[in-house]
C-alpha cells in the first residue's frame, strides 16, 4: 500500500521522537549498539580483526584491495554494486544553501529539517564538496549506507561544501553546527572530517560554543594536532575517533596513532582503527558507520 508524504511524515516525526528518547534517556546511557538498529551490516560490519590493544581501544582491520575494491563495485572506485545501496533514501535528500550568520553555505540534506533525532555532519577533504558526501555508489557504498542509518532512523543528515580549510572553513562548520543544532532542541551532533577536512574538525574543538552542541567526531585519514589537549573538545572529554589507512601516503598514520595513544594513556574516550594495507581514502570506504556511531552516541 502506498503512502502520502503526510503519512511518511508523521512516521519519520515517531521514529525521531522514539530515538530522540532512547538517546537522551535520563534514566542512563545507551549502550553501545542499541541506538542505531542494524542496516546491512553482513556487507559492511563483517571485517576481519587483526589486531586488538589498548583494552579494545585500538584494533588493526584487514584490507584487501582484490576483496573491498575489486570484489566489491560493479566499477572499480566509480560504482558499487546494487546490492550495497538502497536507494529509497534518496526521497528524502535535498540540495540548498543556507545563511548562516551572513556566511553562505552549500549542503545536500538527507532527513527532517527540524526535530531530527540527532545530526550528523561529514567534512570532505580537497578538491571535494557537498557530492563527494553524498555519492551512493562511490567508496564501496559507504556514503549510502550512512544516509539510510541516519535519516531513516529520524536523524539528519548534512554533507557540506567546505570552501577552505582556514579560519573562514571552520565558522562555516560552527554556523552549520549551531544551525542544526537549533533546528533539533540541541539534541546530539556528530562532526566527521576527512583528510585535509580534519583541520576544520581540530578548529572546531577549539571553539566552545560548538563542542557544547557536539556528541563527538570521527577523524578519517586526517592530519594531526598536537595541541588538541589545549582545546576545549578534550576538556569536555567528548568521544573521539580515529580511523587511517596504514600506508597513508598523504597523512601518515604513525602521527595520528601516537596522538591517540597519548589520550588513551590519558584515560580519554577515544578509539583508533587501522586499516593494514590502506592507502589514503581507505578509511572512508571501509569505516563502520553504525559502530562509530553508536560507540559516539552512548558516550
Amino acid at each position: 500500500m502506498r503512502m502520502s508524504t503526510s503519512h511518511c511524515t508523521i512516521i519519520t516525526a515517531i521514529a525521531a521522537f522514539f530515538l530522540s528518547a532512547a538517546i537522551l534517556s535520563a534514566a542512563g546511557p545507551v549502550r553501545a549498539g542499541d541506538a542505531l538498529p542494524p542496516f546491512k551490516d553482513d556487507l559492511f560490519s563483517q571485517q576481519a580483526i587483526l589486531q586488538t590493544g589498548d583494552d579494545g581501544a585500538f584494533e588493526v582491520i584487514g584490507y584487501d584491495e582484490i576483496r573491498d575494491i575489486n570484489g566489491r563495485d560493479q566499477i572499480p572506485q566509480k560504482r558499487v554494486q546494487q546490492k550495497y545501496v538502497a536507494l529509497g533514501i534518496r526521497k528524502a535528500q535535498v540540495d540548498e544553501t543556507l545563511s548562516l550568520d551572513g556566511i553562505r553555505l552549500d549542503v545536500t540534506r538527507v532527513g527532517q529539517a527540524q526535530n531530527a533525532a540527532f545530526t550528523v555532519i561529514f567534512i570532505h577533504g580537497r578538491d571535494g564538496d557537498r557530492r563527494l558526501g553524498a555519492n551512493d555508489y562511490s567508496f564501496g557504498g559507504n556514503f549510502n549506507r550512512l544516509k539510510n542509518l541516519v535519516a531513516g532512523n529520524g536523524g539528519v543528515y548534512y554533507s557540506p561544501t567546505v570552501r577552505s580549510f582556514d579560519s573562514n572553513g571552520v565558522a562555516a562548520i560552527a554556523g552549520l553546527i549551531r544551525y542544526a543544532s537549533a533546528q533539533s532542541a540541541g539534541r546530539p551532533i556528530i562532526l566527521s572530517c576527512a583528510s585535509m577536512g580534519s583541520q576544520v574538525c581540530w578548529g572546531i574543538a577549539r571553539d566552545e560554543g560548538s563542542v557544547k552542541r557536539l556528541k563527538g567526531m570521527l577523524v578519517m585519514s586526517g592530519v594531526s594536532d598536537p595541541d588538541f589537549t589545549r582545546s576545549a573538545f578534550y576538556k569536555a572529554k567528548l568521544p573521539l575517533w580515529f580511523a587511517h589507512g596504514s600506508r597513508d601516503p598523504v597523512y601518515a598514520a604513525s602521527t595520528q596513532q601516537a596522538l591517540f595513544e597519548s589520550l588513551h594513556k590519558a584515560k580519554y574516550p577515544t578509539h583508533f582503527t587501522l586499516f593494514q594495507t590502506g592507502n589514503h581514502g581507505t578509511p572512508i570506504r571501509m569505516i563502520d558507520w553504525r559502530r562509530v556511531l553508536n560507540w559516539i552516541l552512548a558516550g
